[in-house]
């Protein structure tokens, strides 16, 4: 049995999969790969990976297909989106499916790895001696990793997660987007502070007028008591 845990590898190019799984595999991984879209999706739904590499333009389900039925499946396995198109609209379509990070073709195995590990680092940290910390109606369980809107359990995505847990954590103090970057995703702001705003928009979908995120113009993000009316 592996150290880390099993990570999927979706895609249809052999040696950019050979090279992930001896990259992934040096670093203690287990690695399952796929080819094509319906063999990723069975692999995901059945394998149950500590996380998922998954390019986007698949033979017979591209990956953005994949990732919406996980999550409509309310699967949350962290995922992360690889693909040939350096395009922010295709980066910003693969952050509001549900994607946790996203990387462009020809990527450094390193980098793809590295932030494979700080997902699955992330998505598995559970803080017991935290108490739920509680912004209005918005209740965040550092403990069991889960959010709540009054009594009703909202889906995250574990980046999603990390980020409100992050703001949170001080209510009133301004984050930087490259702060941001930094200390929730754990890499340099060279991925573009773009990713941080669609994490934003995506919170802010889910948790409606309740969410407790302010946008602090020129600034960055903070958290505080929303005000109604």
């Amino acid at each position: 049995m592996s150290e880390r845990g099993l990570v999927l590898v979706v895609e249809d190019e052999k040696p950019i999969s050979d090279l992930l799984r001896l990259y992934l595999s040096r670093e203690g991984f287990g690695v399952h790969t796929e080819f094509d879209g319906p063999g990723g999706l069975t692999a995901a739904r059945t394998k149950h990976p500590v996380a998922i590499i998954l390019d986007v333009g698949l033979p017979g389900m591209d990956g953005t297909e994949v990732c919406r039925q996980l999550r409509a499946e309310d699967n949350w396995v962290p995922v992360i989106f690889c693909t040939a198109r350096d395009d922010e609209v295709d980066r910003v379509l693969g952050l509001e499916l549900g994607a946790d990070d996203y990387v462009t073709k020809p990527f450094s195995p390193r980098e793809v790895v590295a932030r494979v590990k700080s997902l699955v680092r992330r998505s598995g940290i559970a803080h017991r001696d935290s108490r739920p910390i509680s912004v209005g109606d918005v209740t965040v369980d550092t403990t069991q990793r889960r959010v709540f809107l009054g009594e009703e359990e909202v889906s995250l995505t574990a980046t999603e997660f990390d980020l409100l847990a992050h703001l949170v954590a001080e209510p009133g103090r301004v984050f930087s987007r490259d702060q941001l970057l930094a200390e929730v995703w754990g890499y340099a702001a060279v991925v573009g502070t773009r990713t941080v705003d669609v994490h934003v928009a995506q919170l802010r979908s889910k948790l409606g007028d309740a969410s407790p995120i302010r946008t602090v113009r020129g600034v960055g993000y903070a958290a505080e008591v929303p005000r109604h009316g």
